[in-house]
């Protein structure tokens, strides 16, 4: 057992320690700014720093999937060690790297790699990323894994508040009226994953209001907090995380939190400020 390679990208915003403890491959998608591409990996540019420039820039930073012949690199490496692979990635419906990697799939023998659809981004896909990775230690039946990870992406919930909807707006995220008509109303929404898309879940007004009825929402949903994992990430928002990461420790008393940086592909869309809450019962 466990020969089965994990595979995903850098859009699951996977901290760097559980990646390398559950042997999780991560390929990096990479974004044009400044007419200089920079790799979403955390090495060739740190978040803070790509940040940093983001906010005294007027440039819409442009996501790029990795090419197909990145992951036949990687796959053809993986498939020397391990019987078979599960590539699981970002939403089809918010990247084109599942083109990418059906293009490469089909470069080696069927059968030995498993390309799946998360329908989600950030820590929703990094969660499963790990899901794969622990049922793989224990099973080599590639479909039978899809089938349990389709069961837990439906377990998984996230939220997302973003503290400006300019980027959402320009990443075509966001109808352009709908968002001017909230600018000027100062409605923060708070956004969640549905059907593969960036999806409204509610709106609030002001900034304090949507953390607080984000928490609200949370509670609703969760049943047994000995059980919940709940991951907590920032755009250049440390404070406010370590704010949320304070009341959700004395709210909820999860079992399992984990503090993570959102990447330049993820952060670009959500803005400065923003904030992104991911979390399960398991």
């Amino acid at each position: 057992m466990g020969t089965i390679a994990i595979v995903t990208d850098s859009t699951s915003d996977l901290p760097r320690h559980l990646s390398k403890e559950h042997k999780i491959n991560v390929i990096p998608l990479s974004v044009m700014f400044e007419s200089r591409k920079y790799m979403d990996d955390g090495m060739e540019i740190r978040e803070e720093h790509f940040y940093e420039m983001m906010k005294s820039s007027t440039e819409m930073p442009k996501a790029a999937p990795p090419s197909p012949g990145d992951f036949m690199k990687v796959y053809d490496k993986l498939l020397k060690h391990h019987s078979g692979i599960i590539s699981l990635h970002i939403s089809r419906k918010l990247s084109g790297t599942l083109n990418s990697v059906e293009i490469a799939v089909k470069q080696f023998e069927p059968g030995r790699i498993l390309d799946i659809d998360s329908e989600v981004v950030h820590m929703s896909c990094g969660f499963m990323a790990i899901k794969a990775a622990l049922l793989s230690e224990e099973n080599d039946n590639k479909e039978e894994i899809a089938k349990e990870l389709s069961n837990f992406r439906n377990k998984v919930k996230s939220f997302f508040i973003p503290r400006s909807l300019e980027n959402l707006i320009k990443g075509g995220r966001i109808n352009k009226i709908t968002g001017m008509f909230a600018n000027l109303l100062e409605v923060k929404p708070i956004l969640t994953l549905k059907d593969g898309e960036v999806s409204l879940y509610k709106n609030s007004r002001k900034w304090e209001l949507a953390k607080n009825e984000m928490l609200d929402s949370m509670e609703k949903l969760i049943k047994d907090n000995k059980k919940l994992t709940v991951s907590i990430g920032d755009v250049a928002s440390r404070e406010e995380a370590d704010e949320i990461e304070k009341i959700i420790c004395q709210r909820f008393d999860p079992a399992t939190i984990i503090r993570t940086k959102i990447g330049i592909v993820v952060g670009s869309h959500l803005g400065i400020g923003g904030l992104g809450i991911t979390f399960f019962e398991d």
